[in-house]
């Protein structure tokens, strides 16, 4: 039996970037292609493709599968087809496939629009990478070539999240990217077959963290947002667009109306209607009280949360407002900040 070795291209000891190289027998296969988040405006934001050979990755590797849109999982992708040159397939979740190049592009923005740097990918090259794209189903058994055999289950995480089982010949491999045990408000947890896979490689970012209960953690949170908003403060709300925005969404619409608040709620980033719309489009993978609620009521079609303008800034009175990091890497949150020095002491 042939020994399966593994080169983490990034990610390997520390957070974002993730990106490995899986060996099995003469087969490669790379799992997610994600960008460092720490700031870096070379080519230490992109995997270091440079381990793998030096010339042609379309000869080298067998196949690509990414595992979610988060940028440390999928950032770098565009910049490995059409950049360093991959022309291979690419495997990944149908709402993946939808929601990545809107991530992408919004990452692209912040670099070059906004930032002015170079050596980034362009709006073009998001598009040609994501013809690359194929699709796939939970479930659905994909044989990517004679050899090799995936497999997509769910992780939960966010949207199209997903863990694979990988197959090449007698030996197989799971790879979880991120993936979340418990059901939280608008996904389910994760699940898988039983297998005994020779090799699982498995995100750890928490592996050695104890957390409070979900339970105390939202009751906590809530009890902050209502006591600032209740002394008239304004609270900034930082948070992922994608996934988390939705899960604090349904957090403060649930509260708001069990306390029949009154306070506005704003979603500071047009990329979070955007993601709205396919957490509509994609329904079936939410958990089961978000698809059995569906045909009364939408969870995603917020009644208290509107979409938010600059010039509410100078509103007076309370406010509640999410902000993504992409918005505060551009400067607006601070802008926001600055305008509400008086309430600091309140958030």
């Amino acid at each position: 039996m042939d020994e399966i070795q593994v080169t983490p291209l990034g990610a390997g000891q520390h957070v974002g970037r993730s990106c490995i190289l899986a060996s099995i027998g003469s087969k490669n296969i790379m799992l997610d292609c994600g960008m460092d988040l720490k700031g870096y405006n070379d080519e230490r934001r992109f995997p270091d493709f440079s381990y793998i050979v030096d010339g042609n990755l379309t000869d080298h590797i067998d196949c690509v599968i990414i595992s979610h849109f988060h940028t440390d999982h999928c950032g770098a992708l565009p910049f490995m087809t059409e950049m360093v040159g991959y022309n291979g397939p690419i495997y990944m979740t149908h709402p993946t496939k939808a929601i990545a190049p809107i991530v992408l592009e919004d990452n692209r923005k912040v670099a070059v629009d906004r930032k002015g740097e170079t050596n980034f990918f362009t709006s073009e090259m998001i598009q040609d990478c994501m013809k690359k794209v194929i699709a796939v189903n939970l479930h659905q058994v994909v044989q990517v070539d004679n050899e090799i055999e995936i497999k997509a289950y769910y992780a939960g995480h966010v949207l199209g999240g997903a863990m694979f089982h990988i197959k090449v010949g007698t030996q197989s491999l799971v790879y979880t990217g991120d993936y979340n045990m418990t059901p939280d408000r608008h996904l389910g947890a994760a699940w898988i077959d039983r297998c005994r896979p020779d090799l699982l490689i498995s995100e750890s970012t928490y592996a050695t963290t104890i957390r409070d209960s979900k339970s105390c953690r939202e009751r906590d949170f809530l009890k902050k947002v209502h006591e600032c908003v209740n002394n008239g403060g304004k609270v900034l709300i930082p948070c992922l667009a994608l996934g988390r925005a939705q899960e604090l969404g349904i957090l403060l619409e649930t509260y708001w109306e069990r306390m029949d608040l009154k306070v506005p709620i704003y979603f500071a980033s047009g990329l979070t209607e955007k993601a709205n719309s396919y957490y509509k489009m994609f329904i079936s993978w939410t958990n089961q009280n978000i698809k059995k609620t569906f045909v009364q009521r939408n969870m995603f079609e917020f009644k208290h949360i509107k979409p938010f303008d600059k010039s509410y800034i100078d509103n007076p009175g309370p406010m509640v407002v999410f902000a993504s990091p992409n918005m505060l890497q551009a400067g607006l949150s601070l802008h926001i900040f600055k305008k509400w020095a008086p309430f600091e002491q309140n958030m």
